[in-house]
């Protein structure tokens, strides 16, 4: 299982007791720390990504170049926050008789990809906030947590 103990005090998002390295797909939602408007803003109901908006969407995009295994569906870059499917494609592995189960299979999991993603924005945008004079950001570029829902059915990927 995939799960690490929610903080004393902070209710864990997690679906307990599920494998967050098995092959599946998840639906995520990273937020901005304090819900600031980085990656652009929107006009006449449309996003207008800038510079930084077009970081995120690099990054993600070259995700499947940094884990095996991992194909990505829908995404989506909004000022705030952005939401995109993950398809962690791995074939099943059978564990040994008696062996205790690991985790994620000797592999990766859905924390680990989340993990990488806001650890690169996070360096990049920085690296902007220093050369090119972006916005700057308090402490942390990201929320400490994201929102997964497991895609189980097609009505959920649809």
């Amino acid at each position: 299982m995939d799960h690490d103990p929610a903080p004393r005090g902070r209710r864990s998002l997690r679906l307990n007791g599920y494998d967050y390295g098995k092959a599946g797909a998840y639906f995520v939602t990273v937020v901005t720390r304090d819900r600031l408007c980085l990656f652009g803003d929107v006009s006449d109901g449309e996003v207008c990504l800038n510079e930084a908006g077009r970081l995120v969407r690099t990054v993600w995009e070259s995700l499947p170049d940094r884990f095996a295994e991992l194909a990505l569906d829908t995404f989506v870059v909004m000022p705030n926050h952005i939401h995109g499917v993950i398809v962690i494609d791995r074939p099943v592995r059978a564990p040994l008789v008696g062996a205790r189960p690991r985790p994620r299979n000797g592999g990766y999991s859905l924390s680990d990809v989340i993990g990488a993603y806001k650890s690169l924005t996070t360096s990049e945008y920085a690296q902007r906030v220093r050369v090119d004079g972006w916005p700057s950001f308090s402490g942390r570029l990201w929320q400490r947590n994201y929102y997964e829902h497991v895609i189980r059915r097609d009505e959920d990927m649809d």
